[in-house]
């Protein structure tokens, strides 16, 4: 089984793998601060009754192959839509020319390298304002009408940036001085460090418009929680089963999704609201994660499907359906607007590379 370097042991020994990071915080977060593996290669087991949901049988939603920059595909690993905002921009990061990765933005069929000259690698999230966020080489980056930000850190000597919310305040990781990985909040030039839950190490990876912040912290017992962050307290969510946990994303009513184990070592996407954790199960197989949620409830992620193959889902009112692939074996989402419409990546035709992908309702 394929397992995920603890995201404590990559601060110690500030080997960071800036392509996965991503996918660190968002597919596999209740396992990144230090327990377990997150893979989508383990052989799937049936979930309980009450954790699986009804699935569709009809599939509602067209892929979209938004295709890749120039040059494309050195590091197909990191070929990825990440983010999308309410006017349908997308953003996420593809190999280009020179064996190396570049941010994109794509708007009404083109994709524009946001930074051509290599100064950062990685876009994770864009606001309605078309503010980007992202990450390269040790730097959280802010781009924004072609300008560029770096962001900073907490003391230490890395950061990356996970999400934006309207208000232009962005959470992620910083390395602290100490060599410690912290949650952190930015606003206007200034970088916040938002604790732990009593553990050493701490990420965000979602913001609201209220500037409540989720993610993911260390324990005194060990463990991993997601937690939410409003006006300086830190709160744990809990778990599903006792386990680890982590939150992926928020929407403006508060409602959080991430995932947490549940019978270990499969993990399931979870939904929580007004205090309930809510289990969401999976397309029949072991394992899902849910990533983002817009307004409405709309919940995405990835799931293991029967055939043990992962598949991009839309959970909306108790039902997961499976968004499918561009003809591959794989799918995952990352983002979906208040429209709608779904932001990730799959594999092409044929079991080839992978590209960011666009699920649009038929």
């Amino acid at each position: 089984m394929q397992r995920v370097t603890p995201l404590e042991e990559i601060i110690v020994s500030d080997q960071w793998n800036w392509g996965r990071v991503r996918l660190i915080t968002l597919l596999c977060a209740p396992m990144a601060l230090g327990m377990a593996a997150c893979t989508s290669e383990e052989s799937p087991t049936e979930p309980s009754a009450e954790a699986s949901p009804a699935r569709a049988a009809v599939k509602t939603y067209t892929a979209v192959d938004l295709g890749t920059l120039p040059g494309c595909c050195y590091g197909d690993e990191t070929n990825a839509a990440t983010g999308i905002n309410p006017a349908g921009q997308v953003v996420g990061s593809t190999g280009t020319v020179g064996a190396s990765v570049h941010p994109f933005l794509w708007e009404k069929g083109v994709m524009t390298d946001l930074a051509p000259d290599g100064s950062f690698t990685t876009a994770t999230a864009i606001n309605p304002a078309g503010q980007v966020v992202g990450y390269g080489g040790s730097n959280a980056v802010l781009w924004e009408r072609g300008v560029i930000t770096n962001l900073g850190s907490l003391g230490g000597g890395f950061s990356a940036a996970v999400a934006i919310n309207p208000a232009g305040h962005v959470v992620g990781l910083s390395s602290t001085g100490e060599g410690l990985g912290h949650a952190f909040l930015w606003d206007k030039g200034v970088m916040t460090d938002l604790g732990t839950l009593g553990g050493s190490g701490s990420y965000a990876t979602g913001i609201n418009p209220a500037d409540q912040v989720v993610g993911a912290s260390g324990t005194v017992d060990g463990n991993d929680h997601a937690f939410l962050w409003e006006k300086g307290v830190m709160i744990d969510l809990g778990t599903l089963d006792g386990g680890s946990s982590g939150a992926a994303a928020i929407n403006p009513a508060g409602q959080i999704v991430g995932s947490a184990t549940a019978t270990y070592p499969a993990q399931h996407a979870f939904l929580w609201e007004n205090g309930v954790m809510t289990d969401l199960g999976t397309l029949g197989g072991s394992s899902s994660s849910a990533t983002a949620i817009n307004p409405a409830g709309q919940v995405v992620g990835w799931s293991h499907t029967t055939d043990g193959e992962t598949h991009a889902f839309l959970w909306e009112k108790g039902v997961m359906t499976d968004l499918g692939t561009l003809g591959g074996h794989y799918s995952s989402a990352y983002g979906i607007n208040p429209a709608g419409e779904v932001a990730g990546v799959s594999q092409v035709v044929g079991g080839g590379e992978n590209h960011p992908t666009l699920w649009t309702r038929k």
